[in-house]
């Protein structure tokens, strides 16, 4: 599962860089990671609105992070974090999106479990502290619930008055969401135009309603960015994905990175900023299609 796959050769990649796990916490702690959150150079970025949100679903109140250009309405995304779940090192992400023109809601998928954060950083999930917090988080999880969360998610959306209802949404997920990105294009056709998986798992796998088995059923284009050890223990799976967007008759942008599994996001030890400012250059150029 994707959330076990985080943690490859942890300690080789904290030693790459001269790091051990204690001092690339300190570091993401201390936010120094969140300069890689870039914004434009040229001083255009716009004025942004951002608030702490609930959104009402069919198994009670999600809370998000909902944030947005402060005045106009803007294509929306919905960003699904990673296996440590919502926390800075997504906001900041989400900052970043929204600066370019978005309305970006960001979810705590867990929320049948607990509010957001549950962990600060992604270094925590591997320590026996995050694992007992995560654990009984991700038994939530089901690709029900997931469908069931996102179809609240878009009705909320569509009631914002940030969000330009006339365009397609986009929704991007990571490691273990990546799959969620997937399975809502599928189930919401007639608004995700952009689907996105960065670093995510499960999108190949044995089941009938696998995600790389449901293109066929959505109208969104793909963008699925595999890290190079995922690659490496899972060689076919691109093959498979191409493949089966490619009978559907989708764009799919199926592109294994030379970086490693959890590249794109800014607290997990095996953040790239070179491989992941290219991820996040092609999506922008797919949500340019929204």
């Amino acid at each position: 599962m994707c959330d076990d796959l985080t943690a490859f050769d942890e300690e080789q990649t904290l030693a790459d860089k001269g790091l051990t796990r204690r001092t690339f916490a300190g570091l993401s702690a201390a936010g120094l990671l969140g300069a890689c959150t870039t914004m434009p150079a040229d001083g255009t970025a716009p004025a942004l609105k951002e608030t702490a949100v609930t959104v009402p679903t069919g198994d009670g109140s999600a809370d998000a992070f909902f944030i947005h250009p402060a005045k106009g309405r803007h294509p929306a995304v919905i960003m699904w974090p990673d296996v440590a779940g919502l926390r800075e090192a997504y906001r900041q992400m989400a900052t970043r999106l929204a600066a370019a023109g978005y309305a970006v809601l960001v979810v705590n998928h867990y929320y049948r479990h607990a509010k957001a954060p549950l962990i600060a950083t992604m270094s925590e999930w591997r320590t026996p502290a995050g694992q007992d917090k995560l654990k009984p988080a991700i038994a939530t999880l089901s690709p029900a619930n997931t469908v069931k969360d996102a179809t609240a998610f878009v009705a909320w959306l569509d009631k914002q008055g940030a969000v330009d209802k006339r365009r397609k949404i986009g929704t991007q997920g990571y490691c273990q969401t990546g799959s969620f990105a997937v399975r809502i294009a599928a189930a919401l056709p007639g608004r995700v135009g952009v689907a996105a998986s960065f670093h995510g798992g499960g999108l190949v796998t044995p089941a009938a309603d696998s995600p790389h088995q449901l293109f066929a059923k959505s109208k969104a284009a793909f963008l699925i960015a595999i890290g190079k050890n995922d690659d490496a223990r899972a060689p076919t799976d691109k093959d498979a994905l191409r493949a089966a967007a490619s009978a559907a008759g989708k764009t799919a942008e199926i592109e294994v990175y030379n970086a490693d599994h959890g590249w794109c996001t800014l607290d997990a030890p095996s953040y790239d900023k070179a491989e992941a400012d290219r991820a996040w250059g092609r999506l922008l150029s797919f949500y340019k299609e929204l």
